[in-house]
């Protein structure tokens, strides 16, 4: 059969549901639903020109790909093109015309370089190197299961230090925000960036379906966001953090691990059995800090760059 790529159309349901099973089987570490993925096409930021693929062969969706550019990247042309073929449905083409297709994209709209992350597996490698794409850094998949580990205890927290949730922030998300843009500027990345939209957050991390608001944990210090854990659902039995970091002026102080603490208990007693996070492997600090929670290390990414044009 002939394999043919098109865009997600967000208005029928069967193109998420699609889009989330293949995703759900090529990385079964991380959180989609058709919700998500449909609310990711509709709020992402115009700036970063995002589109979702599908490919298709006889009706069923069997490679999808999410591209655009890094639109709040320091250096203009950074682009993303991030494909997954389900396993079962792999030597059919479907990964070679869906990067094509998104290189195509990302040359019309004034990339330079294309990013992909590629499952850190000889053949995915191979098929990256065939392209023109070189390796770069690379990133583990870690999971911890809830139900039957055992996590650490409950501490209260210092004199000045208290725990809240995001949920105390609903009236005014924005120090919140300022926490988080903070944080996210100190990660380990292979593009610079600088988060300053305030509402372009608020829709594409606050409103988000899968963030959670009750088990996101934040730490105050004197009154002041200090560390946080960010935390998504997928409305069953999967949790997933997917930012924990520290403001500058308060790290060594081991908040970032309190706040974690924090949303992981909270996250087994809403009744959720797995939990996953993902750290780059040159991030020393918070592996070691996963690896005290009990995580264990479930799969590797590796970055790969090319130069368009």
């Amino acid at each position: 059969m002939t394999v043919i790529v098109r865009d997600l159309r967000p208005d029928v349901r069967s193109d998420a549901e699609g889009f989330a099973r293949v995703r759900q089987r090529a990385l079964p570490f991380m959180l989609f639903t058709p919700e998500s993925l449909v609310h990711d096409l509709t709020h992402t930021h115009p700036d970063a020109r995002f589109r979702q693929l599908i490919a298709e062969e006889g009706g069923e969706v069997i490679g999808t790909a999410q591209i655009g550019l890094a639109h709040e990247s320091t250096e203009p042309g950074q682009g993303f093109a991030n494909v997954y073929v389900h396993p079962e449905r792999t030597g059919r083409g479907a990964g070679a015309l869906l990067v094509r297709t998104a290189e195509e994209h990302l040359s019309a709209v004034g990339a330079t370089t294309s990013y992909a992350w590629v499952l850190d597996a000889p053949a995915n490698r191979a098929f990256a190197e065939r392209r023109g794409y070189t390796a770069s850094r690379s990133a583990h998949f870690l999971r911890l299961d809830l139900a039957q580990g055992t996590l650490p205890p409950l501490r209260t927290p210092p004199p000045g230090v208290e725990l809240r949730t995001a949920a105390d922030f609903a009236d005014d998300p924005r120090p919140f925000f300022a926490l988080d843009a903070e944080t996210m500027s100190d990660e380990p990345s292979d593009i610079g960036y600088e988060f300053s939209d305030y509402e372009a957050w608020l829709e594409e991390t606050w409103r988000h379906p899968l963030f959670s608001h009750e088990l996101t944990s934040v730490v105050l210090v004197d009154g002041r966001p200090a560390a946080f854990s960010a935390a998504r659902t997928d409305g069953g039995a999967r949790y997933g953090t997917v930012m924990t970091g520290t403001a500058r002026a308060f790290r060594g102080r081991g908040l970032a691990k309190l706040a974690k603490n924090d949303s992981l208990h909270r996250a087994r007693a809403a009744g959720c059995t797995e939990a996953f996070t993902g750290n780059d492997s040159g991030n020393g600090p918070m592996l070691a800090i996963n690896k005290w929670f009990g995580y264990d290390i479930c799969a590797t990414e590796v970055r790969y760059v090319r130069e368009l044009g």
